[in-house]
């Protein structure tokens, strides 16, 4: 066996966590048997309950759209001054947006996820990353940032953003927010803050409430440009399905609540417990949390062996994700590897 990990996929796509097909291939195990912590997606989901059956028979229906829009607004505390679509998954936009905008400079802060520069990087625009806000050129047109950042959980003021993305705007452009971990953190959000001059917003339905496979999420922003964007969807663009169990979670104030607290009190267990495992804690957010170490690739392996993955990152290999465990028996999985992989460190 000879894993590849550190190489990039060979078929044109980004690498990304999840892949348990790619696991197997490469360190053997059934595909039951593994821990997957590698995708930064609560393992708590919300309890999909009573979906009726027109919405798996019927079109979505204008009215399913609306009610989804309307908890969507409340949820994300948008400002009355910008307008909200729903979306297949965010992804969908991520690939959309540099489709509609003139051919420019695009500055990214990064490390970040990669679809990003890859999206605005194959429809021609110039692509460069960055390494934070203070370093955004005067001739960019379009900045994109992830807020709080994925990987590291880098957070920026609100009022720097919303300066940043007058600037843009004035100079013809627009600044970018992929906020798809800011649910555990809502004070952090620009949504509340949107006007004529944006930001443009990337919501994520699936990471919070652990239900990626229901391909929902949002965009925010100025009404005219939201309109366009809803137009370039096209009817129908996101199942009734996902209409309905969404409308509904996003309106579960309690289920939320309790959320956010059950996943930050799982943050607190996991960063201590990768600390104490020797792992320098470079950041994260209440869904995943960064390490760096001289000894990543290794610990990569080691934990791939006993069939559990975390994230790892083929351009920066110091670097490992992990997501959080979902019951006591995973939890403690992890820590028993961990704590093996320590003691063969410490004993060499």
């Amino acid at each position: 066996m000879n894993p590849t990990f550190l190489q990039k996929p060979e078929n044109g796509l980004q690498f990304h966590g999840g892949d348990l097909h790619w696991a197997c291939a490469n360190f053997g195990h059934d595909m039951s048997e593994w821990l997957d912590i590698s995708t930064g997606i609560n393992p708590y989901p919300y309890p999909i309950t009573d979906v009726t059956t027109s919405a798996w028979q019927r079109l979505p229906s204008a009215s399913a759209e609306t009610a989804i829009l309307d908890a969507a607004k409340t949820y994300y505390s948008v400002s009355k001054a910008a307008k909200i679509c729903a979306l297949p998954g965010t992804q969908s936009a991520i690939q959309l947006l540099p489709r509609l905008m003139p051919l420019s400079e695009v500055e990214i802060i990064s490390p970040t996820y990669n679809e990003h520069a890859a999206c605005w990087s194959r429809t021609g625009h110039q692509v460069r990353e960055i390494e934070g806000i203070e370093d955004i050129s005067w001739t960019a047109k379009i900045a994109i940032l992830v807020h709080p950042n994925n990987p590291d959980g880098r957070k920026y003021l609100t009022q720097d953003l919303k300066a940043l993305a007058k600037k843009l705007h004035d100079r013809g452009g627009w600044l970018i927010i992929d906020e798809a971990f800011a649910d555990t953190d809502p004070e952090i959000s620009l949504a509340p803050d949107v006007d004529e001059n944006g930001p443009l917003i990337l919501k994520s339905f699936g990471k919070f409430f652990g239900l990626a496979g229901l391909r929902l999420g949002f965009l925010i922003g100025p009404p005219p440009f939201v309109d366009r964007i809803r137009g370039e969807l096209g009817p129908w663009a996101v199942s009734g399905i996902a209409l309905e169990a969404g409308a509904k979670a996003l309106a579960d104030d309690e289920w939320i609540t309790s959320t956010r607290s059950r996943l930050h009190n799982s943050a607190h267990r996991m960063t201590n417990l990768l600390a104490q495992s020797g792992l320098k804690i470079v950041g994260g957010t209440d869904l995943f949390c960064l390490t760096e170490s001289e000894n990543a690739e290794d610990l990569f392996r080691h934990l791939c062996e006993a069939a559990i993955l975390c994230r790892m990152f083929p351009e920066r290999p110091n670097f490992l994700r992990f997501g959080h465990p979902g019951t006591e028996k995973e939890w403690i999985r992890l820590e028993t590897s961990l704590h093996d992989w320590t003691r063969s460190e410490n004993s060499r």
